[in-house]
């Protein structure tokens, strides 16, 4: 691996940076924070889907699925701090973006505007967040994050963070919330 100038493992102790997270509106907690030490390059662990390994999104059958059409899926989690969070992923077992055909990277981005405006048509919702890690599956999935409206501490990217700290969201309201985004999912498109 190439050894970068400012590579915090080869420097002086001390030389990594504590950002001026206090300062900042979103972040979730008080006091100081010092960083962990960087650890040197390890090896990749293989992730779930990758090198022979099974892949639960693949295993799951519909019904574990809060709407799905031929070749997407779109799921959600129990309650949690968010008023919804919500993961799409594509029937193929694809890891990125960069292994789905042009025809199905199209029709992706307009996927990815219309769960946006589904969760967007929930009463309270001012802003969707859209992310994709993969550090954990090698499956393709992209998450939803619905921000509420005038709950500004949870913009940006703690909202995940957030997700964890705040108390769940009511089961009622988060059933209604679900309810909201199928019924504009199955909506015929504009």
């Amino acid at each position: 691996m190439p050894e970068h100038a400012h590579d915090p493992r080869t420097g002086p102790t001390g030389t990594l940076r504590t950002p001026p997270v206090k300062e900042w509106d979103s972040w979730p907690f008080e006091g100081d924070v010092v960083p962990k030490a960087l650890r040197a390059p390890e090896p990749e662990p293989p992730r779930e889907g990758e090198g022979g390994r099974p892949c639960e999104a693949c295993g799951k059958p519909d019904a574990d699925y809060i709407w799905a059409d031929e070749r997407w899926r779109l799921m959600t989690f129990p309650p949690s701090g968010l008023p919804l969070v919500l993961i799409l992923e594509p029937r193929e077992h694809v890891d990125g973006p960069r292994d789905l055909p042009d025809a199905m990277l199209a029709e992706m981005g307009i996927l990815l505007a219309r769960v946006e405006r589904a969760i967007l048509t929930i009463e309270g919702i001012e802003r969707v967040h859209i992310l994709r890690y993969g550090e954990g599956a090698a499956h393709l999935h992209w998450w939803f994050m619905a921000r509420p409206t005038g709950v500004r501490q949870t913009a940006s990217g703690f909202a995940m963070i957030w997700d964890d700290v705040l108390p769940p969201t009511p089961e009622d309201v988060w059933r209604q919330n679900l309810a909201t985004v199928v019924a504009a999912m199955d909506a015929p498109t504009p």
